[in-house]
């Protein structure tokens, strides 16, 4: 491809968008794209994978089709297109019969140069022969992950896409999603039929984002400890179950916070109308399940945090990457318990997958389960999990900032095993522990535990102690959780030369309280000290943040989409007395400048 194509792609990046020069494999993307390749993208959450397809698609002739599985961002993501000048629509089952002719129309005349459509939409044979009339530039297939069955958020609709190789073999296709380990990318090209794909993986590491990892002791406590730091930020609360997710909403509104639920049993429009005003309010906090956060594209969620495990370790990094987008410090928190683990794994073997699948998500669980209790630098772990190096010691996680100390747990485990072995291997946790810590329950002395020889030889540990206990032997594979067995743990033959002491077991302890970072790390949190705004230029920020609440209201837009929080920042700094001025700061395209510039500049001027 001549040089020439890439200026034109670096021009509009300054014209539309405002900035300067692309940032890690954008470039590579957007050169294969503009020579027609296939192209298979995988890079984190904020690291502006939409760029990768939407600079080709305005520099290709035809129009740019980008099949999401977000209908109800689709009109979200339009109207952030249109705010730079782009001609985009979308095409879905919300539109009313005349709007989507109108679309159609705007498709044959060239009006349109990016369409956003629903996967089962597009599939349609009518829709497909529709798209045959005109040329088409390339289609990005956003979140390609669910069209892996290895991928952590499998979709069925999107299985058939590979059919678009069949009707358009010379379109190139751009597949982009933020994980997918080597199994999803090799199933993600072959369902897609992608031939020959430039395949590029950017950086995994979101160094702006602490992670923070802890047992669950008190749950509502140390998640209002959490939210403490956070006074007036967005963030998202993920929690298992739908009941869960009502019930920690509505206790958060009792705390004074406002905090909306989001799960897909809820009716379509309050899921609507929340989303809603998660994107255009400040200060909210969403409730969700899983089902809530693909596609969000809100720079300033400041955390994520989980009172559950996820699934897999692609999913928490899924999850916890819609923090922080900005760049600007966020935080991903999460607390877990021993149930967490039997509940994820009944959940697999109850899930009507095929052996090998449920072989694959226990492993995926228990990969995750054993990152929680690194006892070394968290980020490390997390990025080698992607094949990714990193230092060993990042200085922005719960491992570094307060390293766990380590314990010889050999005689702790050995008894901790005796009593599994002893209780039959046919209990859970819970009656286990309360044998080894001589605890006369109904239970125990209806199967007369109590008369055995391990009853209560546990007296010494508190049982948070032997809960840390139980799941470090989970990690090492000491132990394992029957799912068959209404959660049963039982002894792996690994544990034969722990419990004859012929090896010796170093555990790590855990660290429950509250207060995890040393003092001099903590912050208050506060937007002002994110955005590095002086004291004294506090009036003039929240007059320009005023004015992009206005401006966002009349275009009926989210304020991120008229600027970036790091925008507004750049004109207190620099004070820009012209449009030309303003012009040059990074954010600020052509169109933005023309709708929006003046309007800044008199607020600059008058405050």
């Amino acid at each position: 491809m001549s040089k020439t194509m890439m200026d034109q792609a670096r021009a509009l990046l300054r014209e539309l968008y405002g900035y300067d020069d692309f940032r890690g494999e954008q470039p590579h993307a957007i050169e294969s794209l503009l020579n027609g390749r296939d192209t298979l993208v995988i890079m984190p959450t904020g690291g502006g994978k939409s760029m990768c397809y939407q600079i080709p698609a305005l520099l290709r002739e035809g129009v740019g089709i980008v099949v999401s599985p977000l209908i109800a961002l689709m009109q979200d993501q339009v109207s952030a297109l249109q705010q730079l000048g782009v001609p985009a629509a979308f095409l879905n089952s919300t539109l009313p019969p005349q709007a989507q002719q109108d679309v159609l129309h705007a498709l044959q005349t060239q009006q349109i140069k990016l369409l956003y459509i629903a996967p089962e939409r597009l599939l349609q044979s009518a829709t497909l022969e529709q798209f045959k009339s005109f040329r088409v530039a390339l289609f990005a297939i956003d979140e390609a992950h669910c069209v892996s069955q290895w991928g952590h958020d499998f979709r069925q609709d999107y299985l058939a896409l590979g059919v678009l190789k069949d009707h358009f073999p010379d379109v190139p296709v751009a597949a982009l999603t933020a994980t997918a380990d080597q199994r999803t990318r090799e199933d993600i090209a072959q369902r897609l039929q992608l031939h020959e794909p430039t395949t590029l993986v950017g950086g995994f590491d979101r160094p702006n984002i602490r992670y923070s990892v802890m047992p669950r002791a008190n749950a509502r406590r140390q998640l209002l400890n959490f939210l403490d730091r956070f006074p007036g930020d967005a963030g998202i609360v993920y929690c298992l179950s739908r009941q869960k997710v009502e019930k920690t909403a509505q206790w958060l509104v009792q705390q004074g916070y406002t905090a909306l639920p989001y799960h897909a049993g809820l009716p379509a429009d309050m899921r609507a109308e929340h989303q809603h005003r998660f994107l255009n309010e400040d200060g909210v906090i969403m409730v969700a399940t899983i089902a809530f956060g693909m596609g969000i594209d809100k720079p300033n969620v400041r955390f994520v945090a989980h009172l559950d495990l996820p699934k897999s370790i692609e999913a928490y990094y899924q999850e916890t990457g819609r923090a922080g987008r900005d760049g600007e410090p966020a935080e991903a928190w999460m607390i877990y318990g021993l149930q967490d683990v039997v509940r994820l794994a009944q959940m697999v073997d109850q899930s009507g997958l095929n052996d090998q699948m449920k072989r694959f998500e226990r492993q995926k669980l228990n990969g995750l389960l054993g990152w929680c209790e690194v006892a070394r630098c968290r980020r490390q772990a997390l990025l080698a999990y992607f094949d990714q190096a990193a230092p060993d010691h990042c200085g922005n996680c719960d491992i570094c900032l307060n390293p766990p100390e380590m314990w010889d747990g050999t005689e702790a485990a050995q008894k901790l095993l005796s009593a599994i072995y002893r209780t039959g291997q046919r209990f859970g946790a819970g009656h286990v522990l309360d044998t080894l810590m001589g605890k006369v329950t109904e239970k125990v002395t209806q199967n007369g535990h109590d008369r055995l020889s391990t009853f209560g030889i546990g007296q010494e540990r508190a049982l948070p102690d032997w809960q840390s206990v139980l799941r470090q032997l989970l990690v090492h594979g000491f132990v394992h959780i029957d799912a068959d067995r209404f959660g049963a743990i039982r002894l792996d033959e690994s544990a034969r030369p722990l419990l004859r002491g012929e090896v010796r077991l170093q555990l790590r302890k855990d660290l429950i309280k509250a207060e995890y970072m040393s003092s001099e790390k903590k912050t208050g949190s506060g937007t002002r000290e994110k955005m590095d705004i002086a004291p004294q230029d506090q009036p003039l920020w929240e007059a320009l943040r005023a004015c992009r609440k206005r401006l966002a209201t009349e275009h009926g837009v989210p304020p991120y989409v008229i600027f970036h929080d790091k925008t507004l920042a750049l004109m207190i700094e620099h004070r820009p007395q012209s449009l030309e001025d303003m012009a040059q700061l990074s954010g600020v395209g052509q169109a933005k400048l023309e709708r929006y510039g003046q309007a800044f500049l008199d607020q600059l001027q008058m405050t």
